[in-house]
């Protein structure tokens, strides 16, 4: 569904992302696990068809997303970590403006956002304008919006910063009942989250893979015990990369 084969990103001097290459099969839900600065943004970004990489392909659906932008997009939802919304407009209005910029058809549009808002549970605030709805609220708004042109592939990056421990919850669970029914890539700081809510991560340091798997084999082939921390275990990948490429 995703292939990644070696793409590099340069910002200036800096080098975002090297020789990255990684896939995903139709129906997994991955974690895509670094330190800040690994590169896990730019990667959601060039893969939601932002960003142009330097070097490499990207495929989504096997429609190369920087010669078929359009089409390619078409198969994605994305959800970043600041939502960027227009505070002023109520929910409602917002998801069928966000519908119709992404190629929903009229006719559909009120089924489409009849099925968001139930999904991501906005039925109390579909009324309100964004600029009073809290975080939580606002990052269900980003994933319906992420949602309403029905894509095949989820990106979620840090979908739970900042919210209480009651959203979390909340928002993991609305993450977990996708599963199964997208591609989902997903970004988060919070580890045992992430294991929770995946089938395999993948780990990046300094723009390149350095671990590719399930958390069961990675914690075996670093050598922990089976009921290790995943915490300890990225730890020791973060800071050893030649240790991670032993676990690809």
């Amino acid at each position: 569904m995703i292939r990644v084969e070696g793409v590099s990103k340069r910002f200036g001097r800096n080098k975002a992302l090297c020789d990255l290459s990684f896939e995903v099969k139709r129906g997994e839900v991955i974690g895509l696990l670094g330190p800040n600065g690994a590169g896990k943004t730019t990667t959601f970004r060039i893969l939601a068809g932002f960003l142009d990489p330097d070097e490499g392909s990207v495929e989504i659906a096997g429609i190369d997303v920087t010669r078929q932008r359009a089409d390619a997009c078409r198969k994605v939802g994305y959800l970043p970590e600041a939502v960027p919304l227009y505070e002023d407009m109520r929910t409602a209005d917002y998801l069928r403006f966000r519908a119709r910029l992404k190629g929903v058809a009229k006719s559909a549009v009120e089924a489409r956002l009849a099925a968001v808002s139930k999904i991501a549970a906005l039925d109390e605030v579909i009324n309100k304008q964004i600029v009073h709805l809290s975080r939580g609220f606002r990052q269900r708004v980003g994933l319906a919006d992420a949602l309403i042109a029905e894509p095949e592939v989820l990106l979620l990056d840090e979908p739970t910063v900042g919210l209480d421990p009651v959203q979390i919850r909340e928002l993991r669970e609305l993450i977990s009942s996708l599963a199964g029914k997208h591609t989902i890539i997903l970004s988060s700081h919070v580890l045992a989250e992430v294991e929770a809510l995946t089938t395999r991560l993948i780990i990046i340091v300094d723009g390149g893979v350095v671990a590719d798997g399930t958390a069961v084999e990675l914690r075996s082939k670093l050598g922990f015990a089976e009921d290790a921390d995943l915490e300890d275990v990225f730890v020791a990948l973060a800071a050893k990369g030649s240790v991670g490429e032993q676990a690809k």
